[in-house]
């Protein structure tokens, strides 16, 4: 197994980054790729979170937090395609049949799993039951577009320290890991505030550690990057957590510092997408820390794409 040690997420995807462009060419689904099998990696500061790489990588922050809540609240619903318009083809019928949110949150139509994780660690701290899975053979056998990549989560409470493992069947590197890391240590963030626990650290175990080929030449422009801030606070009672989602999702501040920064990123990105780009700028500038810079970030990329996409005719239309 290989293992790489990274303080934020900054030097976790530069060296996965590394690692995967040296793997072994394989074609699963006929797309060329490079692989590296058994990986482990461990971010010591999983507060460290969002990944801020430009020009070279540059992440739709407001996607990360709209996928982050869109699992926490349980939902497979429509409202994500909003944030990624990409996903709507890995979609059955426009439902994305391998979400998480159902799986964590109402596993077969009884079980609140992350409920029970937390419950199984106040009933018994040094428990090894605090598992939540994710893939379920009775669904991912029957053939629809989207199987979920990720396998399950372990917690271990250890000397007043919550540490948190995810296991995943397949990593892609250069697309997916930036914003599955950010999900994944939300998670324990919030998991160790309900146990009144430490922050502690978080591992990722991967079987495919990957990347497909067409990523390769932009890898190659990734330089060194400065180690990624720590993000905002978040942790938030349990009781009440479902209704303040809601107020996330729906982009309306919550009184919850870190979480009100979390709506206003959606709140900009969904005036962007109404085509009200001044409002949309303004909102993300009065947006602090990691999840504003991003977003300022990512508009400056929206708007270098619509312009090298733009025809002459284009351009010199009245």
């Amino acid at each position: 197994m290989t293992h790489l040690t990274a303080d934020s997420m900054a030097e976790l995807f530069s060296g996965a980054v590394t690692l995967a462009k040296s793997g072994e060419r394989v074609s699963p689904r006929g797309m060329a790729t490079r692989e590296v099998r058994d990986v482990h990696m461990l971010l010591t500061q999983p507060r460290a979170r969002l990944l801020y790489a430009p020009p070279t990588r540059i992440l739709n922050p407001a996607f990360a937090v709209a996928e982050t809540v869109w699992h926490l609240s349980g939902s497979d619903a429509a409202w994500i395609f909003d944030y990624n318009t990409r996903l709507r083809q890995y979609a059955d019928d426009g439902v994305l049949r391998g979400a998480y949110g159902p799986r964590m949150r109402n596993w077969a139509g009884k079980v609140d799993q992350l409920d029970r994780v937390v419950e199984t660690l106040k009933e018994d701290p040094d428990s090894r039951r605090a598992l939540i899975q994710l893939y379920d053979p009775a669904q991912d056998a029957a053939g629809h577009k989207d199987v979920p990549c990720t396998l399950g989560f372990r917690f271990h409470l250890r000397n007043g320290r919550l540490h948190m493992a995810t296991t995943m069947r397949g990593q892609d590197v250069w697309i997916g890991m930036p914003y599955d890391v950010f999900f994944y240590t939300v998670l324990h963030e919030l998991v160790a505030g309900w146990l009144d626990a430490e922050l502690g650290e978080f591992h990722l175990y991967v079987g495919s550690l990957h990347m497909y080929e067409n990523h390769l030449a932009q890898a190659d422009q990734l330089t060194s990057l400065a180690a990624s801030p720590l993000m905002p606070d978040l942790t938030t009672p349990w009781r009440g957590f479902d209704g303040l989602l809601g107020q996330v999702a729906a982009r309306d501040l919550t009184g919850h510092p870190g979480w009100d920064t979390m709506a206003r990123t959606l709140r900009s990105y969904r005036l962007w997408k109404d085509s009200r780009r001044e409002q949309a700028w303004r909102v993300a500038d009065g947006i602090d820390g990691p999840l504003g810079q991003a977003l300022t970030a990512w508009y400056g990329e929206l708007h270098r794409r619509a312009e090298s996409s733009a025809t002459p005719a284009t351009t010199g239309a009245r």
